[in-house]
């Protein structure tokens, strides 16, 4: 009788452990900065620049607009940009359902400025409300706050879209989790053009290229396959894509491209023959971005080329596309 007592208060006490580190997470956490007192100048420059990173570096378009997947590399669907509402659910590894916001002045005319900053760089909402990184707020907190100035201001320029989106909602236990996720910006200046690799470290990082060339475990990255791809993408027709290993490997990654090879990978979707491949259910397609990507300059993806060659070479031979069809 005596053992079961004490193991019954052992059990009572670890219980109400419990119990207390549940609470703080959901009511204390997250803890972040509060919104900066803010307010952008929208001039014709930096709107340009916000319409350049989000659209063709940060490519926050890619998850905030409708993509028009019969067509190779899903490209944007005209009069769709920032309305929000796609949905990413357990069908492609996400632990719960998350769907992007509108980001179109309908969606984000109640938020500041300031209150816009935080949650792209810390995600955390004017509610205070944890976002899942499917929202690579941890990438955009490292960037310049002068970029990302840049991006509010386009985002702020956009054309008005109503579109009332879903909730997102996390399973358990990334329902308790997801609070510990956001984390206060760590801004870093924009480098210099001329430090070609720390250039391109910045850049690779405002592009997210780690995101989705990592394999994932529970929603989250495994840093110790950075960048060596083989992350798995389920299409709208069920047939999975993977991604490429970026690593220098030889065999498996890219250590014998060239420069110029790498950078007309990109370039060959700028004109309207590479954006309009139709491709039907079960045939290859890709999630990357090619189109949007595509519209980044040439001085910039070759900063990013020059530092994924400085990554070290991880062996990972990619098997890019399983069909639903046989």
């Amino acid at each position: 009788m005596k053992i079961l007592k004490i193991t019954g208060t052992v059990l009572g006490v670890l219980l109400l452990v419990i119990i207390v580190l549940l609470t703080y997470v959901k009511t204390a956490l997250p803890n972040v900065d509060a919104a900066p007192a803010l307010t952008i100048e929208y001039t014709p420059e930096r709107i340009a620049q916000g319409e350049y990173l989000a659209t063709h570096v940060t490519v926050c378009m890619d998850c905030h607009s409708k993509r028009d997947w019969s067509k190779f590399s899903g490209p944007l669907v005209a009069g769709t940009t920032g309305q929000g509402g796609e949905r990413f659910d357990q069908t492609v590894g996400m632990p719960g359902i998350y769907f992007s916001k509108n980001i179109t002045p309908e969606g984000i005319s109640r938020y500041t400025d300031g209150e816009l900053f935080r949650i792209i760089t810390t995600g955390v909402t004017k509610e205070g409300k944890a976002l899942f990184p499917l929202m690579p707020f941890t990438y955009y907190g490292r960037m310049d706050p002068e970029d990302i100035y840049s991006i509010i201001a386009y985002v702020r320029s956009l054309k008005s879209i109503k579109n009332e989106v879903p909730e997102s909602a996390s399973d358990f236990p990334m329902n308790f989790i997801i609070n510990t996720l956001p984390q206060k910006a760590d801004p870093h200046k924009r480098p210099d053009t001329t430090d070609l690799i720390t250039y391109g470290a910045y850049m690779t990082n405002a592009s997210g290229c780690r995101e989705c060339h990592t394999r994932i475990e529970k929603g989250q990255i495994i840093e110790e396959f950075a960048f060596s791809g083989g992350r798995e993408f389920q299409m709208p027709d069920g047939s999975i894509i993977r991604s490429s290993n970026l690593t220098k490997d030889i065999k498996t990654g890219i250590g014998q491209w060239t420069e110029e090879q790498f950078i007309q990978r990109f370039k060959v979707y700028t004109d309207s023959s590479g954006k309009n491949i139709s491709v039907r259910p079960g045939e290859f397609n890709s999630v990357m971005p090619w189109t949007m990507y595509a519209g980044m300059n040439r001085q910039d993806l070759r900063a990013i080329f020059a530092y994924l060659k400085t990554i070290k070479a991880i062996p990972n031979k990619v098997e890019k596309f399983t069909s639903t069809v046989n």
